[in-house]
């Protein structure tokens, strides 16, 4: 007699998938075989409705409504919609190089942009005419002048500037300042003359002046270096020393008569009493050689002589000689 075997547990598990497989073959086929149900979409279902277009809070592209005609009765309006144009870095380059172009023709070809004349100020030896003749900007694009070449060029061409400073304003206005050299000295040489300013600096003269120096050369002055830092000023004709000289010597010339310059003695003239004298060209010590010369004469004068030249250009050795 045979004993019944208690299934195990693996055997149990698998029994229990076997099953769970049969079901579900049998509701697939179930599925399969049910009729489908008739579709409907949703405008059979529902009453169609009028569509609203809510406007929205912030739109990137401008809306208009534009009738167009003719209008049938019961037409719908319609929207033209306009892009609203965007501003890149491409088009703000454009505009600013058209701008500039504009700009640069006009600067360049605009009679209002060009130069009539300069404004002269602070003249008083030059006139006006002979700054703007030496300038030489009338007739050019305001864009073109230069103040620093146009200042250069007015102490080159002419030596009684000490200083100039030139300023540009739009749309064509151009203005000179001027500091001039006075002339303090007429010296007289091979037939001509020039003035001499306070510096040493000698010019071209216009005109006569009578409140000047009035020297006659007998001989060229020493050649004198430019001492001064600025290399538009011009080498000095004489010194400044020599200036000063005929500054005081000028206070006790006789009126009327010259100074005269002799390389080989310096300055003196001729006493109206019948000599020459030579005070040399220092100007530190004329006041003393004025009292030895003064002294000097008056002894001779005493004495009864008549000398043909004297000379104190050291005081303290002042020597005179006849006439041979």
């Amino acid at each position: 007699m045979s004993e019944k075997r208690e299934l195990t547990r693996a055997e149990l598990v698998r029994l229990r998938r076997e099953k769970e497989n049969v079901k579900r073959t049998q509701r697939a086929a179930k599925e399969a075989t049910r009729p489908l149900p008739a579709i409907t979409t949703r405008a059979e279902r529902e009453p169609a409705k009028p569509k609203r277009r809510t406007p929205r809070a912030s739109s990137t592209r401008r809306r208009f409504q534009i009738a167009l005609l003719p209008v049938a009765p019961g037409a719908e309006m319609r929207s033209i919609h306009i892009p609203r144009p965007r501003v890149g870095p491409r088009l703000l380059s454009f505009i600013f190089v058209a701008l500039l172009g504009v700009g640069l023709y006009c600067a360049f070809n605009l009679p209002d942009f060009r130069v009539v004349e300069a404004q002269v100020t602070g003249n008083q030896v030059l006139s006006a005419g002979e700054i703007n003749s030496a300038l030489n900007i009338a007739g050019q694009p305001i864009v073109t002048v230069v103040p620093a070449d146009l200042e250069t060029r007015l102490r080159l061409n002419y030596p009684e500037i000490v200083f100039a400073k030139v300023t540009v304003a739009l749309p064509n206005v151009v203005s000179v300042v001027v500091l001039e050299r006075r002339p303090v000295v007429r010296w007289e040489q091979g037939g001509g003359y020039t003035w001499v300013a306070e510096d040493g600096v000698a010019f071209r003269p216009r005109g006569e002046d009578p409140g000047l120096i009035s020297v006659v050369a007998l001989s060229a002055p020493p050649t004198e270096g430019n001492v001064s830092p600025d290399p538009l000023t011009p080498a000095p004709f004489i010194s400044a020393e020599m200036v000063q000289a005929l500054k005081k010597l000028g206070g006790h010339v006789p009126p009327g008569v010259p100074i005269l310059y002799d390389a080989s003695f310096g300055f003196g003239w001729n006493d109206p009493r019948g000599w020459r004298v030579y005070f040399g060209t220092r100007a530190a010590d004329v006041e003393l050689k004025m009292r030895v010369y003064d002294s000097m004469m008056a002894s001779l004068t005493q004495r009864g002589i008549r000398p043909a030249v004297v000379n104190v250009t050291y005081p303290t050795a002042p020597y005179y000689r006849m006439s041979e």
